[in-house]
C-alpha cells in the first residue's frame, strides 16, 4: 500500500490525509509483511541447512569435508616465505659449497657463486648476505649480496624472466684519525703502548720518530706521558681496513719533551717534523734498534766469555733474537761477513770519517752486501748472538770517528743539521699539521 502524495499548503488537507486510523492499518500492514519476510528467510534456511546435513550423512566414510563457497570448492595456495641469512666465510672459494650448504642446488649454487666471484677478492673474509624463497618445501634462490671487507662487492639478483642479474658495489672506505695517550710503566715502552690499546705495528714506528730526541734507555722512566695519533681507513661498518699509519707522535719526561709530525714534500721521502717543520732527523741515530734494554756500557771492564780486562768499545743493547737492526746513518755498506769474535757483522762507512759496525747479528737482511748504499733508518740485519764473544742475544753497536773508538750515548745531536721547510712545502706541512691538532682536540675536549 503506497502512502498518499499531498500536494498542498493546507494543513486541514495535511490532517485528512494523514487520519489516525489510516496510520494504524499502515503500521500493521507493515509489521504482517515483515513476519511474512522472516518465515520466508526461515524456511529457506531450514531447507539449505536440511541440504547440509543430508550431505554430510551421505559421504564416504573418510572423505575430508571442503568448505564450499558458492557452486565452487576453494583451492588451498601454500604461503611463500623469504628466508633471509648471513654468512660469514673465510675467502670467495668458500661460497658456492656455503650456498648448497644452505639449501640450493648444485647447479643454481655453481651459477650464483660464479656470477658473484670475479668481484670478491681471493683471499680474505667475504660477507654473504642470502635471500631465498619457500613454498611448501621448496627453496628458489632470490638474491644475493656478497661483500669483500671494503664493503665492495656484487649483488646478484633472480630476474623476471628467471635469468641471473648482477651488479657491482663501490668500495666504501674512509679514513679517520685515532688518537691515544699513555703514560709509561716501569718495564718498557712496548708494554706501556700495549696497555692501552697501541696496534702492535705502531710501536717500532713511535720509536724511530723519536729516535733523534730521546734515548728510550736512559732518558725515558715511569710515569712519562706519550701521545700518539694514527690514519685507519674503515669500511661502512666501521671495521679497520689495511695497516694503520703512524701520523703523530710526542713523548714528555722530566727533563724534555717532543712531538713530531709524518710529512712528505713534493718529490722527496717522507720523514719527521717538529710544529715549526723543522726536520728531526740528524746524521746520527741515538740508537740502532728498537725496543732494546742496556747491558753494558762503552769503557773498561772483564769479559765474561775471554775473562780479562779490556775496552769495551761500544754499547749493549739487549733484545729478542730477529728484532730489526737499523743503520744508524745514511752511508755505504764496507762489510756484510762473518767474524770468529763478533759473529755476523755489518761494518757502514758514513761521511766525515765516520764509521758503524753492527755485531752478533742472527742473520743479515735480503741481498745486504758490500759496497751497497744505504739510507739512515734501512734495515741491515737482525738481532742474534752469533760469534763466540757473546752470552746471550743482543746487538753490540760500535762508533769510530778516524779510526777512534767514541762512545755512542755521548754523542750529541747538532741542532744546526735541522733544515727547515719552505714555502709550498711549508703551506702543504701546516695543513697536515693543523688537521692533525684538529683531532687531539677533538680527542680532548
Amino acid at each position: 500500500m503506497s502512502e498518499p502524495f499531498v500536494n498542498s499548503y493546507d494543513p486541514r488537507v495535511w490532517a485528512a490525509a494523514w487520519s489516525p486510523q489510516r496510520s494504524l492499518d499502515m503500521r500493521e500492514a507493515r509489521r504482517s509483511s515483515g513476519r511474512r519476510q522472516l518465515v520466508g528467510i526461515g524456511v529457506g534456511g531450514a531447507v539449505l541447512l536440511m541440504g547440509a546435513l543430508g550431505a554430510w550423512l551421505s559421504r564416504p566414510a573418510g572423505q575430508p569435508v571442503v568448505a564450499a563457497s558458492g557452486e565452487a570448492a576453494a583451492t588451498a595456495v601454500p604461503e611463500t616465505q623469504t628466508v633471509r641469512r648471513t654468512l660469514l666465510l673465510a675467502n670467495a672459494s668458500e661460497l658456492e659449497s656455503a650456498l648448497q650448504r644452505f639449501g640450493l642446488d648444485a647447479g643454481m649454487a655453481g651459477k650464483v657463486a660464479a656470477e658473484a666471484r670475479p668481484a670478491l677478492a681471493p683471499d680474505g673474509e667475504v660477507r654473504a648476505v642470502l635471500e631465498v624463497t619457500r613454498a611448501g618445501g621448496a627453496l628458489q634462490f632470490y638474491r644475493l649480496q656478497a661483500s669483500n671487507s671494503d664493503s665492495s662487492g656484487a649483488v646478484v639478483r633472480l630476474g623476471e624472466d628467471g635469468r641471473l642479474e648482477t651488479s657491482r658495489l663501490a668500495a666504501q672506505v674512509s679514513e679517520k684519525i685515532v688518537v691515544m695517550h699513555g703514560i709509561m710503566d716501569g718495564d718498557s715502552f712496548y708494554t706501556s703502548a700495549v696497555a692501552i690499546g697501541v696496534p702492535n705495528s705502531l710501536i717500532s714506528p713511535f720509536a724511530k720518530a723519536l729516535a733523534f730526541d730521546f734515548d728510550f734507555q736512559r732518558e725515558v722512566a715511569a710515569g712519562d706521558a706519550f701521545e700518539l695519533a694514527y690514519a685507519q681507513s674503515v669500511n661502512a661498518s666501521g671495521e679497520a681496513q689495511g695497516a694503520p699509519q703512524l701520523l703523530y707522535a710526542s713523548m714528555t719526561t722530566q727533563a724534555k719533551s717532543a712531538a713530531v709530525y709524518r710529512f712528505t714534500p713534493g718529490g722527496e721521502e717522507e720523514g719527521w717534523y717538529d710544529a715549526s717543520g723543522r726536520t728531526v732527523a740528524r746524521s746520527l741515530m741515538r740508537t740502532p734498534v728498537d725496543g732494546a734494554r742496556i747491558t753494558s756500557k762503552f769503557g773498561m771492564r772483564f769479559h765474561p766469555v775471554l775473562h780479562y780486562t779490556r775496552l769495551h768499545g761500544g754499547v749493549d743493547f739487549a733484545a729478542p733474537i730477529g728484532t730489526p737492526i737499523y743503520a744508524a746513518a745514511a752511508g755505504t755498506v764496507t762489510s756484510a761477513s762473518p767474524s770468529s769474535c763478533a759473529g755476523n757483522m755489518v761494518i757502514i762507512s758514513h761521511a766525515n770519517g765516520m764509521e758503524t759496525r753492527y755485531f752478533h747479528l742472527s742473520r743479515y737482511a735480503e741481498g745486504l752486501h758490500a759496497g751497497e748504499p744505504v739510507a739512515q733508518g734501512f734495515i741491515i740485519g737482525y738481532v742474534g748472538t752469533t760469534g763466540k764473544c757473546t752470552t746471550g742475544p743482543h746487538l753490540h753497536y760500535e762508533v769510530h770517528i778516524n779510526d777512534e773508538k767514541i762512545d755512542p750515548l755521548t754523542i750529541q745531536p747538532d741542532a744546526s743539521e735541522r733544515q727547515s721547510l719552505t714555502g709550498a712545502q711549508m703551506r702543504a706541512f701546516e695543513q697536515v699539521r693543523d688537521r692533525i691538532d684538529v683531532s687531539r682536540a677533538q680527542e680532548s675536549s
